[in-house]
């Protein structure tokens, strides 16, 4: 394993840069996660959800269709795709023992807010309409992707439609005013420089208000979710906001497990290949999964 300090140092060289074009974003993202990429990971089988929405089947040999993560990539909501996270999705349906459908979702700044939360609710819809109960299935998510994960609770309750078995949210941005004492707190500790943090938000909502239930998680009325399991990091500059969201939670009568793992830092799941505690949240990922689709 590669020390700490150096493997943060490292990381925030490939932070995205203010003023990149989004295809230099996008490829230096990819470039970076991918190359932290185990080796020899499954092949994504490809699905068209919509002509301009693609979804990926990802399987290892314990994954079992009757157990189904629908898991969105982080990337802030402007870079990052499945290829990116093909890893951490391989981890998640051996440690769970399911088949991964994750989805490709739009990008900002071409498409802004809620494209993408649009896009995985299409992708949820998709999968009821091929057949899969939904008490089989468990939307997943990690930075941007965990905010996707939550937002697509909020839109299929408030449609009537029947809700997921349960949920996991890694390292979610919860708020888009980036309010907690943390983005300063940890700004040396994390990767995730609060620069970008504000970018994010303008590139994404482009105007929206960042305290939009569905952008921002932390202002809904959070009553009537399924279990929901949330990893946050103590150094990651998401910290405070994650764990308001968390208390919010558990007010409004959530069925919560909130993880906080010392020292990490943004998005750590990722990195299984040089972080141990990566592969200790997979873990305890794929167990929750299997709790509540036995």
């Amino acid at each position: 394993m590669i020390a700490r300090e150096n493997f943060i140092d490292r990381l925030k060289g490939h932070a995205p840069l203010p003023g990149e074009s989004p295809d230099m974003a996008r490829d230096n993202f990819s470039a970076m996660y991918t190359g932290y990429q185990e080796k020899n990971l499954p092949e994504p089988e490809q699905v068209r959800i919509r002509d301009d929405l693609f979804a990926y089947w990802i399987r290892t040999p314990a994954s079992k269709d009757r157990r189904v993560m629908l898991f969105f990539h982080g990337g802030g909501f402007s870079v990052g795709s499945t290829k990116d996270h093909l890893g951490l999705i391989a981890g998640l349906a051996h440690a769970a023992d399911a088949a991964v459908f994750s989805i490709d979702y739009r990008l900002a700044p071409e498409h802004r807010f809620p494209a993408a939360l649009e896009d995985a609710t299409a992708a949820y819809r998709f999968l009821l309409e091929q057949g899969y109960d939904h008490r089989s299935l468990v939307p997943a998510g990690i930075s941007a992707g965990g905010t996707l994960a939550i937002g697509l609770l909020l839109a299929v309750r408030d449609a009537g439609i029947q809700l997921p078995a349960a949920a996991i949210a890694m390292s979610p941005a919860v708020d888009m005013l980036f309010s907690g004492d943390s983005v300063e707190r940890n700004r040396n500790l994390d990767w995730i420089p609060p620069e970008r943090l504000h970018a994010i938000r303008e590139v994404y909502l482009a105007g929206s208000d960042p305290r939009n239930p569905l952008a921002s998680p932390v202002y809904a009325d959070l009553s009537g979710l399924p279990p929901l399991l949330v990893q946050a990091g103590t150094h990651e500059v998401l910290l405070d906001d994650i764990t308001r969201f968390a208390e919010k939670a558990q007010i409004c009568g959530v069925p919560l497990t909130y993880e906080r793992y010392q020292g990490m830092f943004h998005c750590w799941q990722v990195f299984i290949r040089d972080v141990a505690e990566a592969g200790e949240a997979i873990i305890h990922a794929g167990e929750f999964v299997k709790k509540h689709i036995p």
